[in-house]
Formats: structure tokens, C-alpha cells, sequence
């Protein structure tokens, strides 16, 4: 049975559903066990089928904008009373849209919240070079900053204390592609690599993150890492027992799918195919709110959600998830990755098995 230190994932992960007003001082609050001021924030309108993800996080400032289904350089908005406003002590504020971002405009939307250290960052010179650092060793999270020099043996300290299992970096002032760098099954550092924004397979690579250590990654010379004079984000992701798991498994296309144990009942999980062409798929516990969950919201499109009731994607149980659709989604024949964050824990810090589903 697994142990955890975290007996309240809560406190560090947590799924936010809201409707937008298309005004400012759109305040949302969390529902969660514990209070949580995020740090890094995913949005997505979750009925339009032409607006872009919209990230935002603590480190680069609240008006600072990415989006995971594209490329393109970061964005600002043009007044502290537009797009995303405020991370607050559980929850945060959302204003007047701008452009086609996914904070507030009419219709309904989702959050996916993960803290780090409330905004507090310091430098950091593990590494060659300098880089701001925002981390959470508990949880096993933490947000970098730094600028590219192009070479191919740049380390950029992460401050986790642990190799990061998963490195995924932007350039913040130009046009890259998310580069999704990770040491889980197949994927190894300086040898492939997937694309955030896009569905591709995984695709052999050496020229990105090319390795990692308990205080530092290194960068080879790609844009999407380290072109130098760029300025770039990284969010780096070590597993924790009883709160995430990163992992991976095979899908076999039919309805009694393939199960995942994760050693805790998932509020958020993140799947991809390694050998197929597929889509980012984010799943959790809020949009359905039961078994068979049925809704799914892909990270490299602008797509509307999708799903219903004739949409049975998966089963989230109190250890892990079973993929229950044959022919889409999580369970494809085909060698899927995957990211799980906690709900609750299988076994208590103290023993105590959770209620299972």
C-alpha cells in the first residue's frame, strides 16, 4: 500500500469550474479540504471551439500569457484589469477578456491549479547559469526562469532537491513549440522529446533537455530551450508517493480498458500516446463528478470539450484510473504517458486506508 507525506493533496492541487462574465473582479473560489493560493494556472473554456488555452503563472506575473495548443511568444495584457488579475489565498480573479484568452469570457470554464511557493522566488546558481526559482519540494514542483546563451552545456539550477521526472520549458520571447523533456518509459533526456501543442509521437531528439540532476537540467541549443538571448519558463515535476505519479501504459481498445494504479484517487489526470498520433488529454474529477467519467479537454487545440454521456472515457478508483472507451481518448491500441495528481492519498501518512469508490 502507498505512503504519503501529503494527506491533503488539496493544499497543493486543485480543478476550479466557473462561468465567465465577460467583466472584471470575476473572483473564483476553490472548494477544496484545504485553501490554496495557485501558482501556475491552466485555463480553458471548456463550450467554445476557437479560444486558446491561456497559462498563467506566480514567477512571470499575472499579466504575463502562454498557450499550450500553440507557439506563439508570451503575451501582456495591455491593464491589470484584463485576462487573469489576481491569484488569491484560495482561489484567484479573472477580468475583461482580451483577444481570444480563456479566462473570463461567457460560457463556462476550467482551472487546473497547482501551487509552488506563493510568488516567493530567489536566484539560484546551481548551474552555469543564474536562473529564478519558485519550488515546492514537498510537492515536487517548481516554476524556472532564466535567459538562453545557445549552448549546447547550459544548466539552469530547478531547485527541487531531487532530478525532476518531467522538465517542460517555453520561450517566453519568441516563436517555439512546448518542449515536453521527461526520463518516464520511453522518454529519456537528450534522446526524444514530445511537443505540447501538438499530437505528434515522440520524436527522437538530442538538442533540447538533455539531462538532469537533483540540483540542475541541462539545455542543448534548440529554440524551445535554449536560443540564445531568449528569455524562457520551465516547469519541472518530481513524483511524490501518494500524490502524483508519472507514468505509463498501454492501451488495449476495448471497453474493460486497461487500469493505472497511482497509488491514490486522481483529481487530475494527463495522457498521451508515444507511438500515435494523439492529442494532450486532461481529465479530472470536477466536469463529470462520476463514474464513468466522460469528459476530456485536449491541451494542443483550441477544440470545445469533448465528451457526454455516450463518451465513457475512464473510471476514477480511490488507487488509480481504468480507461473504459475502446476507440478514443486514454485507451487506443497504442504506449501512452501519462501525469496523475492526487485527490486523495490510498493510505494516510498515518495508515489509514482512504474510502474506496
Amino acid at each position: 500500500m502507498a505512503y504519503t507525506n501529503i494527506d491533503d493533496p488539496s493544499a497543493y492541487f486543485q480543478t476550479a469550474l466557473y462561468s465567465g462574465t465577460a467583466g472584471d473582479n470575476n473572483a473564483i473560489t476553490n472548494d477544496g479540504n484545504s485553501d490554496l493560493q495557485p501558482d501556475w494556472v491552466l485555463f480553458k473554456h471548456r463550450t467554445a471551439s476557437n479560444q486558446d488555452w491561456y497559462v498563467v503563472d506566480s514567477s512571470r506575473g499575472s499579466t504575463k500569457g502562454l498557450a499550450t495548443n500553440n507557439n506563439a511568444a508570451e503575451t501582456t495584457s495591455s491593464s491589470s484589469t484584463k485576462d487573469f488579475q489576481t491569484f488569491n489565498t484560495d482561489g484567484f480573479t479573472v477580468g475583461t477578456p482580451e483577444d481570444t484568452d480563456a479566462c473570463n469570457s461567457i460560457g463556462t470554464h476550467a482551472a487546473w491549479q497547482w501551487k509552488c511557493d506563493g510568488g516567493t522566488t530567489s536566484s539560484n546558481t546551481d548551474g552555469n547559469t543564474t536562473t529564478t526559482v519558485q519550488a515546492n519540494t514537498d510537492a515536487g514542483f517548481s516554476i524556472v526562469t532564466y535567459t538562453g546563451t545557445g549552448s549546447s552545456s547550459q544548466t539552469m539550477g530547478h531547485g527541487l532537491g531531487v532530478t525532476p521526472n518531467i522538465v517542460l520549458t517555453k520561450a517566453r520571447s519568441g516563436t517555439s513549440n512546448w518542449s515536453y523533456n521527461s526520463n518516464v518509459g520511453p522518454m529519456t533526456y537528450g534522446t526524444n522529446r514530445l511537443l505540447l501543442n501538438t499530437d505528434a509521437a515522440l520524436t527522437a531528439d538530442t538538442n533540447e533537455v538533455t539531462a538532469a540532476s537533483s540540483t540542475t537540467f541541462t539545455g542543448g541549443g534548440s529554440a524551445g530551450v535554449n536560443s540564445s538571448g531568449a528569455t524562457y519558463v520551465a516547469y519541472c515535476f518530481a513524483e511524490k508517493q501518494g500524490y502524483s505519479k508519472f507514468g505509463t501504459y498501454v492501451g488495449n481498445a476495448v471497453t474493460n480498458g486497461t487500469f493505472i494504479y497511482t497509488g491514490f484517487k486522481p483529481a487530475c489526470i494527463i495522457t498521451k500516446t508515444t507511438n500515435a498520433v494523439e492529442g494532450w488529454g486532461i481529465y479530472d474529477n470536477k466536469r463529470s463528478g462520476f463514474n464513468v467519467y466522460n469528459d476530456v479537454l485536449a491541451l494542443d487545440t483550441q477544440a470545445a470539450e469533448y465528451g457526454g454521456a455516450n463518451y465513457n472515457f475512464m473510471d476514477i478508483l480511490s488507487n488509480g484510473f481504468k480507461c473504459r472507451r475502446a476507440t478514443y481518448g486514454p485507451n487506443q491500441s497504442a504506449n501512452y504517458i501519462y501525469m496523475a495528481f492526487a485527490e486523495n492519498p490510498f493510505v494516510t501518512s498515518t495508515g489509514i486506508p482512504t474510502t474506496a469508490r
